[in-house]
């Protein structure tokens, strides 16, 4: 199932919500710094630019994607393509391997029986524990159930 992305026209003018007009949009946490590092890392490699990087914390994210459940965000990466296709967590990072150039280097890893599911847990593991890495103690105390506002 597709569900096609919303723009949002103003005026006549297409607003910041719509994005950079970049076939993917990579969502992460804003406030990991691990993150933030693998971002600058990301932004350098991109050498023919179609990735758009935002947090999640962006306030245009929800209105973005709405088919994403806002719980997903502080789980794990989001990776959104063409049509809305959508990856996350061990998945989006295998799709930006064969996106980005000379991602192959590395992402023949995945070809190999039994690795991407082992990376998938990695991931997991490593978001769950992210504000762990790469950070002082306040972010070791940040309470990992983060509250969107959203009433069940």
């Amino acid at each position: 199932m597709s569900i096609p992305v919303v723009h949002f026209n103003f005026g006549g003018v297409q607003s910041a919500a719509a994005g950079q007009g970049r076939p993917y949009t990579v969502v992460y946490d804003g406030a990991c710094k691990v993150c933030g590092r693998l971002v600058k890392l990301l932004t350098a490699w991109d050498k023919k630019r179609q990735l758009e990087l935002i947090p999640f914390q962006n306030t245009t994210v929800l209105d973005r994607f709405p088919w994403i459940p806002s719980s997903a965000y502080a789980d794990a990466m989001q990776l959104v393509g063409p049509g809305g296709q959508t990856w996350q967590g061990g998945d989006a990072v295998e799709k930006l391997l064969e996106i980005l150039p000379f991602g192959g280097v590395f992402g023949w890893a995945f070809s190999v029986p039994g690795f991407g599911g082992l990376f998938a847990r990695f991931y997991k593991w490593f978001a769950r524990n992210r504000y762990r890495f790469g950070c002082g103690e306040h972010c070791q105390i940040r309470p990992l159930n983060l509250d969107f506002g959203e009433e069940a």
